[in-house]
């Protein structure tokens, strides 16, 4: 065995069907140096069915010239009867008629002995991937038709009853179980760290969920967070410390804003990914890590990855599995179930009685953009509630922050409340208006931000409502 080994992880045992109990050691070596432990081997071809029968398999090893039952005879079997698995067929016939029969029958592959351990290991991982891609399929197809998640217990933090999030959970249910890293996108506050959660309790996994942000960590003290060190490795070293990867042992390390990764830290974290070692700080021998790794950004990677900031081979191997968040502002319906569910947890946590919001609260926040999302609609009912002192809830903390923003928007020519170029007639290359017609766009303008409030629109023109009422009628006067 020759070369750095690239271990594989399996979630289910790999199954070698041969009568050579030479050749069965030899393949267990090879396994166990790239990481496979989990390997059922069997000799005698007469107890294929039942070994077949006790347990699902990730990948089946099939030799062909077997004593008692041969591998021609198992292999249209075992298609039939466990389409979903692999079956590489490794034999010394070297006919170009029996490999196209065993491709015709339903051979993955087809290896002829003896076998390198390079092109051994090479077709198990192919045969892996494709396992991989049929089991994702297949639960995607199934969650489709279903149209909801199967255990949406595993989302109960996360309040939504939006299509989108819909779709974002029937994804994260097919994809929890396997064995490649996930890449959680979205913008800040749309709850990352929530999914990152479910997609750990789904994933079966017995070990614990391990949180890191790594924005701002430089390369020294990102190794020392997630690989550790041993005693004596620098200055002040006085005792050895366990990183964070192997805290996440048989579990989920979260890795948050990525995007903000050192060039030699994420050389660091593509080691990890592949080859599933690590180097603590002081040590001359690579550890190996058995945990999922989970990572998530608000920031665009194929956008970073084009400005040379983030490294091609690192995206290529995390955009495998990606699952995007959609900010509040697209999918506004959630905002009553969430302001309820904060209302009740601001309550609680401040010790009041929970108050009842206005009418014209979710006529307001429906008109603001939240570029912190849901985590800013918390902070906004936390500082509400705190500042309630009885009967309904009071609109002068939301009003502050949304038509504060939208204040400003209305004070910067161009732009509308989303950063969009308004249709104001004081854009560039057009006539300015007389002072009567821009007061009357304004007008027209607040009216469609506020949802046709007069309230709100009144506040957000710094008039008073009776002012608004009068030049609405004027402006009708002119038509």
């Amino acid at each position: 065995m020759s070369g750095k080994p690239e271990s594989i992880e399996t979630a289910l045992p790999v199954l070698l069907i041969d009568d050579d109990p030479d050749l069965q050691r030899s393949y267990a070596l090879v396994f166990r140096h790239h990481g496979i432990e989990n390997l059922v081997q069997c000799q005698d071809s007469r107890n294929a069915a039942g070994v077949l029968a006790a347990s699902d398999y990730e990948v089946i090893l099939l030799d062909l010239n077997m004593p008692h039952v041969s591998g021609r005879d198992l292999l249209p079997r075992i298609v039939e009867k466990h389409p979903d698995v692999p079956v590489i067929v490794v034999t010394g016939v070297d006919e170009v008629s029996t490999a196209v029969q065993c491709m015709r029958q339903g051979a993955f592959d087809y290896l002829v002995k003896p076998v390198g351990e390079e092109a051994l290991i090479a077709a198990v991982r192919r045969a892996m991937d494709v396992r991989d891609i049929r089991r994702e399929n297949t639960l995607l197809r199934e969650r489709l038709l279903a149209g909801k998640p199967r255990h949406p217990e595993a989302f109960a933090e996360i309040v939504t009853a939006h299509p989108a999030m819909e779709g974002v959970f029937q994804y994260v249910e097919a994809v929890a179980r396997t064995q490649q890293p996930i890449l959680i996108t979205g913008e800040t506050g749309v709850g990352k760290e929530l999914i990152a959660r479910a997609i750990h309790r789904l994933s079966g996994r017995k070990g614990p969920f391990v949180p890191v942000n790594i924005a701002g960590l430089d390369d020294n003290l990102f190794s020392d967070t997630l690989f550790g060190h041993l005693k004596g490795a620098f200055t002040g070293a006085t005792e050895a410390r366990r990183g964070l990867i192997e805290q996440a042992a048989d579990g989920t390390l979260f890795l948050d804003e990525i995007g903000d990764m050192t060039p030699p830290s994420q050389i660091k974290l593509l080691r990890l990914l592949q080859e599933r070692e690590y180097l603590p700080l002081g040590a001359d021998t690579p550890r190996r890590s058995p945990a999922r790794i989970v990572v998530a950004t608000n920031r665009d990677l194929a956008q970073l990855r084009q400005s040379k900031a983030f490294r091609d081979d690192l995206f290529f191997r995390l955009r495998s599995h990606h699952v995007h968040i959609p900010p509040l502002r697209e999918r506004l319906d959630d905002l009553p179930l969430l302001t309820d569910h904060f209302l009740e947890k601001a309550a609680r946590a401040l010790q009041k009685k929970r108050p009842t919001p206005p009418r014209e609260l979710f006529t307001l926040l429906g008109s603001y953009d939240f570029p912190g999302n849901v985590r800013e609609l918390e902070g906004m009912i936390f500082n509400a509630v705190s500042t309630h002192r009885g009967g309904i809830l009071s609109l002068e903390p939301f009003k502050e922050v949304v038509l504060g923003s939208e204040r400003k928007s209305l004070s910067r020519p161009g732009e509308g409340a989303s950063g969009a170029i308004s249709q104001f007639p004081w854009n560039p290359g057009k006539p300015l208006p007389t002072i009567r017609e821009a007061e009357n766009q304004l007008i027209l303008e607040a009216l469609r931000r506020t949802g046709g409030n007069h309230t709100m629109a009144a506040d957000l023109l710094g008039i008073t409502r009776q002012t608004l009422n009068r030049r609405l009628k004027e402006v009708q006067s002119q038509r």
